[in-house]
């Protein structure tokens, strides 16, 4: 770690323009060892991976009594008009090709990339939409205390970029509700995303992380290239 980097930046530091809340939110966002990308608005937090990781609360996990219904899911969505739920808004959000879509918000064409796996597909039938972190992991992480409400906020969140994925359903099935330090998606590049979606939905929702997690993460933030990744994150509503 370099001790002369600047290794926080709030919003507040730069006046921020729409071009550069695009760029620090771009899915693929990273920076050169020692230099932040470009600052959001000030109510977004930016980190350096390593830095961010140093933030995370660490604590044993415990997800007794979790059961998928606690997050309910999937609701109406951003639009309630528009008859789409949340999935249907991420897939159509998160389109390469956008979708037919009908007044019932059947989707029909269209063309999607699993950055997991580095694979794009055109089947709908080959997607699923996917927590960053685990609806379990959550539970077991702080959100077995939340309110129904807070739960249902948090697996219907479009508010942040990375928390929801479009992604191929077997790697979904694949990953399961597996914690970071036991599964990782296989395309190669893309578990420096990963680790950066994971993190900044951790402090997003202020979820702890268990002590494997925690080794697992600080291991990641110490190699390239994930070292010269950011985490930049705004906290949930309360």
């Amino acid at each position: 770690m370099n001790p002369h980097r600047k290794n926080r930046v709030r919003g507040a530091a730069a006046a921020p323009t729409a071009l550069a809340l695009m760029l620090a939110l771009a899915p693929l966002a990273t920076a050169p060892a020692g230099a932040a990308p470009a600052a959001p608005a000030s109510s977004y937090e930016m980190y350096q991976l390593e830095d961010a990781i140093s933030l995370l609360v660490e604590a044993d996990e415990d997800r007794t009594g979790y059961t998928p219904s606690a997050f309910p899911h999937w609701n109406a969505g951003l639009d309630p008009a528009d008859r789409c739920d949340t999935r249907h808004e991420v897939l159509l959000s998160e389109a390469l090709e956008a979708p037919g879509t009908t007044a019932g918000c059947a989707l029909s064409g269209g063309r999607w990339h699993s950055y997991y796996d580095n694979q794009s597909t055109t089947s709908l039938r080959d997607l699923t939409v996917l927590h960053a972190v685990p609806l379990a992991e959550a539970w077991g992480s702080g959100a077995r205390n939340w309110t129904a409400e807070r739960r249902e906020a948090y697996a219907n969140d479009q508010g942040a970029n990375g928390s929801l994925n479009v992604v191929l359903a077997r790697t979904a099935r694949e990953r399961g509700d597996q914690n970071i330090n036991q599964w990782h998606p296989p395309a190669d590049g893309a578990l420096c995303r990963y680790a950066k979606d994971w993190v900044a939905t951790k402090l997003r929702w202020g979820l702890t992380v268990d002590k494997n997690e925690n080794e697992a993460l600080k291991s990641l933030a110490d190699n390239d290239p994930c070292e010269s990744f950011w985490v930049i994150y705004r906290p949930a509503p309360a």
